[in-house]
C-alpha cells in the first residue's frame, strides 16, 4: 500500500469466540491524524527559535462508495503485511490457503484444474503462476470444512453447520477449518439471501468472520459478488467498507465479471448463480489475485 506511513496501528479487542487468540494490529482510517501538528524546536544560542509542521500523509485509497472502481487485484496492504509476518511465526502453513464460501467457491467449479496440470490445458498463459502453483499445491481442489453448498454468511459461524466426523464439539466451520489447515491466506466470499434479513446483519456476521481470521494468524482476502440480487449493492458496498476499515486486500470480482457476457450472471437461472463463463474468469482472477499478494509478502528490500 503507497501510503502505509499514514497508518497508526491500533489493537482489536476480539468477540468472546476469540478472546483467547492473540490479536493483531489493524489500521483504520479513522487512527490517522486528523490535523496538522507543530512541533517546537529547542532555542540555541546560534538559531531562533523555529517550528517544523507535520503534515499526515494523505490517505490516496479509493472510498468504498467508489468499491466499483477499485482494480480487480489489489495489493498488499500494510496490514495485511503485518498479519502475514505474524503468520508465519505462529507456525502457520505458508503453503496453505482456505476457503469461506458458498457454492460458488466449491472445488467443482472453482480453482480445481490448477491442481491437475497433467490433464488440463489453458487458453491463457499460466507460467507466470506456475510457482504460485506449486507452492499452493494441493489445496485448490480441495473445499475444507468452511467451504460448503448453500452457505450464507451466518453458517461458518454456526456450529450445527460443522461437519462431526472432522471438527470438535462445539466448533464452528470456520474455527474448525482454521485449526486444521493453519492458512496464511483466507479467501472470504459469501453471499445473503434476503429473506426480510438486512445489510446490516450480514455486516455483522462478516466483521466476526474477519476478526477471527485475522486473529488466527491469516490474512483474509475479502471478495465482491458479481450478482446484485438485493438490488441495490449493498452487500458489494459492506464488503468494500470493512476491507477498507480493516486495511484488508479486496479482490474485486464484480469488476472483473463486468465485461462478460451478462456481466458474468447465468441469465437462464435465478439471477445469483454465475455462468460457465464466469467460472473460467473467477478461478483465473483468484489465481492472479493469489499470486500478487503472496509475492508480494514474500518480497525481500520492501
Amino acid at each position: 500500500m503507497k501510503n502505509a506511513s499514514s497508518i497508526v496501528f491500533v489493537f482489536i479487542f476480539f468477540l468472546s469466540a476469540c478472546s483467547t487468540a492473540t490479536p493483531f494490529p489493524v489500521s483504520s482510517p479513522s487512527a490517522v491524524a486528523e490535523s496538522t501538528q507543530t512541533l517546537d524546536v529547542s532555542e540555541t544560542a546560534d538559531s531562533p527559535t523555529e517550528t517544523a509542521e507535520l503534515v499526515p500523509t494523505d490517505d490516496t485509497r479509493l472510498l468504498p462508495e467508489d468499491w466499483q472502481n477499485w482494480p480487480v487485484i489489489p495489493e498488499l496492504t500494510a496490514t495485511a503485511r503485518a498479519i502475514y509476518e505474524q503468520s508465519l511465526q505462529m507456525g502457520n502453513d505458508p503453503h496453505a490457503f482456505s476457503k469461506i464460501g458458498d457454492c460458488q467457491n466449491l472445488k467443482t467449479v472453482f480453482l480445481w484444474k490448477f491442481d491437475h496440470l497433467d490433464i488440463y490445458e489453458f487458453d491463457w498463459d499460466i507460467t507466470p503462476y506456475l510457482d504460485t502453483i506449486e507452492n499452493f499445491q494441493g489445496y485448490f481442489d480441495r473445499d475444507g470444512q468452511s467451504a460448503q453448498y448453500g452457505f450464507t454468511a451466518a453458517s461458518p459461524l454456526t456450529q450445527i453447520q460443522a461437519d462431526p466426523e472432522n471438527c470438535q464439539p462445539d466448533e464452528t466451520p470456520m474455527e474448525c477449518e482454521l485449526r486444521i489447515a493453519r492458512p496464511t491466506f483466507v479467501l472470504i466470499s459469501l453471499e445473503f439471501p434476503f429473506n426480510g434479513r438486512t445489510p446490516g446483519l450480514y455486516e455483522q456476521y462478516l466483521r466476526r468472520i474477519i476478526e477471527y481470521t485475522m486473529a488466527q494468524g491469516a490474512v483474509p482476502i475479502l471478495a465482491t459478488k458479481a450478482d446484485n440480487v438485493e438490488k441495490d449493492n449493498s452487500i458489494n458496498l459492506i464488503i468494500a467498507q470493512l476491507a477498507y476499515e480493516y486495511d484488508l486486500p479486496l479482490w474485486n470480482w464484480w469488476a472483473a465479471a463486468q465485461p462478460l457476457a451478462d456481466n458474468g450472471i447465468d441469465p437462464y437461472r435465478d439471477g445469483f448463480h454465475i455462468s460457465e463463463q464466469a467460472w473460467e474468469e473467477r478461478s483465473k482472477t483468484f489465481l492472479q489475485v493469489l499470486d500478487h499478494l503472496w509475492k508480494q509478502a514474500n518480497a525481500t528490500g520492501e
